[in-house]
């Protein structure tokens, strides 16, 4: 990875980014993998992408919100559970799932093989909330619940309380 994506400076040069299988930025939350592609400093902070993988019986973060920002969530392998609002959707291999701002949801990987998902982030901001989750496990802090809300608040996110 560029010295530009890890910093998260723009850079002054248009340039073509190629990131290879074995490159990008790794990201170790629990038993989710992320491997991020694209940080948002070779596109203008306009788009991110990145691949996790969830390893089997990964629940993810709470429900949630975001106010500012599309996700796109496209299943490369396995089976992801999406919970929106009340509804339940299972996105098997080939499924896009496309989450606008302000729409409550979660994922989780509920079955017994590991799930491989390429996410996007339009724009980029809320790559840098992974690296903070990263950094408290990292620190050796427990992830609380406060302190995943308290991270969310900088990315303009907040739990669906209302669909816990």
């Amino acid at each position: 990875m560029t010295e530009e994506a890890k910093t998260g400076e723009p850079q002054t040069d248009p340039a073509v980014s190629v990131v290879g299988p074995d490159d990008g930025e790794t990201i170790v939350l629990g038993t989710t993998h992320m491997r991020v592609l694209e940080d948002g400093s070779h596109t203008g902070h306009r788009l991110a992408i990145a691949e996790s993988v969830l390893a089997p019986h990964t629940q993810g973060p709470p429900q949630h919100r975001h106010a500012r920002h599309d996700e796109g969530f496209y299943i490369l392998s396995g089976t992801v559970r999406f919970t929106v609002g009340d509804e339940d959707y299972d996105a098997t291999t080939g499924t896009l799932v496309m989450v606008p701002p302000r729409t409550p949801h979660t994922f989780a990987n509920l079955t017994d093989r590991p799930a491989v998902m390429l996410s996007t982030f339009t724009p980029d901001l809320y790559v840098q909330y992974f690296r903070e989750l990263q950094e408290v496990l990292g620190d050796g802090r427990p992830l609380t619940p406060q302190a995943n809300i308290d991270a969310m608040s900088r990315y303009p996110t907040e739990p669906a309380t209302d669909h816990a």
